[in-house]
């Protein structure tokens, strides 16, 4: 896709996600900026007239500091969960009052609630009738309850994840810069602005570094990676400034602002995209090379003879990493086997799993239809 086709396919996306950072929302204080957030409540109205909307939201921790009269963030979990959930109601009753006269929805997510495939796809149809309904949806991470184990960790990859929810046909992410650039602006003023990116590399994700603030939790190497899962899906992403005017009108009127991400060719089906991007592997599964070439380019099953090691404590149908011998993750599934008898049966043909195990179960460690490819 050429830039000019991903800026034509920004106006014509039908159903956007757009993600507002903490940044975009406060001011150099990290005070909750009013005036702004009015004035980007608007731009949202505005392109919602003929698109469909979700919003993922941050700001309810900011707004909780604010009401608690803390001087900072603060750096303990129960005071930043105090913070969210004295901000979250507060959140909400602006966007509400902002969006007016359009009816919005507040919708809390934790990771818990897309690992599981049920409350998945529970989570997908609800947020499908509150469209349906008109109904704006503005998501937030459910800060009050979310621990390490069951955080997305911040609201770039709560975004990219609820883009491939709701099947989104394009991505938003508004931030405290203007988009990717070439070197650090903050740092180096000779730094350009990279207009589009046609794939994320390593390179890039390496020299992105981490939190920008000290009112953030992404950095722009969360973005990067909420648009690399996004386009592999076939969605298109802009990474652009939360604090200028017009800037989403002038995104979704398809001009040039902040970094275009291009689409990927082909979309991942439902349930290959739920395990490649939803899922937090359990354990590690260390294939040969063969093995490795047999499951990435002739899209077949993981069999027991190719596994070389088997990090980790997990159980019959638990998401797992595999990587190659050197240790590189090069895709994902859910596995026949729990660990200790994946243990027990690497390196062994398929007709010795019964003499090894005392039962026959499936023939492959992992099936075909249960494994995904990641982005290398």
């Amino acid at each position: 896709m050429s830039a000019s086709r991903g800026r034509a396919a920004l106006a014509d996306a039908k159903r956007v996600v757009v993600k507002i950072g903490t940044n975009a929302l406060t001011n150099a204080t990290g005070r909750f900026h009013r005036p702004h957030f009015a004035r980007l409540a608007n731009e949202l109205l505005s392109i919602s007239k003929d698109r469909e909307l979700v919003i993922v939201s941050s700001g309810a921790i900011a707004l909780g500091v604010e009401r608690l009269k803390l001087s900072a963030k603060p750096k303990d979990i129960p005071g930043k969960q105090a913070c969210a959930a004295v901000g979250q109601s507060r959140l909400m009753r602006a966007w509400e009052e902002a969006l007016d006269p359009r009816l919005v929805a507040q919708v809390l997510l934790t990771h818990s609630d897309v690992q599981d495939r049920r409350r998945y796809l529970n989570a997908r149809h609800a947020l499908e009738r509150l469209i349906a309904d008109d109904v704006v949806p503005v998501i937030n991470e459910n800060d009050t309850v979310s621990v390490d184990e069951i955080k997305f960790g911040d609201n770039d990859t709560l975004a990219g994840l609820v883009a491939g929810l709701v099947s989104a046909d394009a991505l938003v992410i508004l931030s405290d810069v203007d988009g990717l650039y070439d070197a650090d602006p903050r740092n180096n003023p000779d730094a350009q602005l990279i207009s589009t990116v046609e794939s994320v590399t390593r390179t890039m994700l390496a020299a992105a570094g981490g939190s920008g603030s000290a009112v953030g939790t992404g950095g722009m190497a969360t973005k990067l990676r909420a648009a690399q899962k996004v386009t592999e899906l076939g969605v298109v992403c802009v990474i652009a400034a939360g604090q200028r005017p017009g800037t989403l009108t002038r995104v979704f009127d398809g001009e040039e602002e902040g970094t275009l991400f291009e689409a990927q060719p082909g979309r991942r089906d439902a349930r290959t995209a739920w395990i490649a991007h939803a899922l937090k592997a359990k354990g590690t599964v260390r294939v040969d090379a063969g093995a490795r070439a047999a499951v990435e380019n002739k899209g077949k099953s993981l069999l027991p003879s190719g596994i070389r090691g088997v990090d980790g404590n997990f159980s019959h149908g638990d998401p797992v990493d595999l990587t190659d011998e050197a240790g590189e993750v090069f895709a994902r599934g859910l596995v026949a086997y729990g660990a200790d008898e994946l243990r027990r049966l690497m390196g062994k043909r398929t007709r010795e799993i019964e003499a090894t195990l005392g039962y026959r179960g499936l023939d492959e460690a992992i099936h075909r239809d249960d494994l995904a490819l990641l982005a290398r």
